[in-house]
């Protein structure tokens, strides 16, 4: 029978090789366009391209899944069952309709919890502590299709972003891996989503990634684990972008050195975001209800660096108020 396969970021890439090894039929690959990356705007294909064309696979980059010529070229394949993973672009009902077993899709979340493009990122930063794949049935909406089966992959402290989607991606390959056989045969019994437990997860807007140091430090550190090793967290400094890639976890006291700020201490006076060391060890920050330590930072215009390193520099000493 003849598959096509539908994703773009390295995410997606498991799932494709697997479809491949395990000798199904994947008729063509759809990717998004090439995009500028770095930079100098190199234009670059995506994960998934390159992995289809590896394998000698067609591919095909519409701009916009939805307009008709982009419909009429994939049903040119025709399709019997369509498997997407982190594709990008929501897919109209008359892609939905073309293949008779289906669309299913390789979500990063245990829906309904997080349903959108940006369901690894906001797990991490809403301090989840377990994650996983559904394997669905796609719909017209958002996520929201019959759930085929779930798999949980658990959320350690000093995970990111990047260190789950490598997780996830390989979780979501072995559940595909497992269930294609019936899939292949015709639909198979799915449960309905319960709406009224929906969590959205839209992808990241710049606000996103602005540290408010009025937050608790725990919440902080959940943020900047979320945004690595995408944008990574930032902050101001002298009215300049100043990213924060790393701090140190705050229930670690022996590796942070952070302090838990109480009423009557000096520091309990001091405004959210002020510096309260810098030295080796890092950049010591007071938050809303005590300290983070950063460990790795990027000032304005220069490479990531230790901030120890950048410490040692002299340029931000105690007293710092970080915006």
């Amino acid at each position: 029978m003849k598959i096509v396969f539908m994703g773009t970021p390295q995410f997606a890439v498991p799932c494709l090789r697997m479809l491949v090894e395990e000798g199904f039929e994947v008729a063509a690959v759809v990717t998004q366009p090439d995009r500028p990356q770095g930079r100098k705007k190199v234009l670059t294909p995506s994960p998934v391209k390159a992995a289809a064309l590896e394998l000698g696979l067609p591919v095909l980059q519409p701009e916009r899944m939805r307009r008709p010529e982009a419909v009429a070229e994939l049903a040119a394949y025709e399709p019997e069952l369509i498997v997407t993973a982190a594709y990008g672009q929501i897919l109209p009902k008359a892609v939905l309709d073309l293949p008779a077993r289906g669309c299913v899709n390789v979500h990063g979340s245990l829906l309904p919890k997080y349903r959108g493009g940006a369901p690894i990122q906001r797990s991490i930063i809403d301090g989840e502590k377990v994650t996983g794949i559904t394997l669905m049935y796609m719909a017209e909406g958002i996520d929201t299709g019959d759930m085929i089966a779930k798999i949980e992959v658990p959320i350690e402290d000093d995970d990111t972003s990047g260190t789950m989607f490598e997780k996830l991606s390989l979780a979501g390959r072995d559940l595909l891996k497992e269930w294609m056989p019936r899939l292949v045969k015709g639909p198979v019994a799915a449960e309905k989503q319960d709406d009224s437990l929906a969590i959205y997860a839209p992808n990241l807007s710049r606000d996103d990634e602005k540290i408010d140091w009025n937050a608790g430090s725990r919440e902080i550190y959940n943020r900047i684990r979320g945004l690595v090793p995408y944008s990574g967290g930032f902050t101001l400094w002298n009215g300049e972008t100043f990213k924060v890639w790393q701090a140190a976890n705050p229930d670690d006291q022996a590796l942070s050195g952070s302090i838990l700020v109480e009423e009557g201490s000096g520091e309990a006076e001091t405004v959210p975001g002020t510096v309260l060391s810098a030295g080796p060890k890092g950049i010591e920050v007071k938050t809303g209800d005590g300290s983070l330590l950063l460990l790795q930072v990027q000032p304005a215009g220069k490479k990531a660096m230790s901030a120890g390193d950048f410490a040692r520099g002299g340029l931000m000493k105690s007293g710092t108020v970080l915006e």
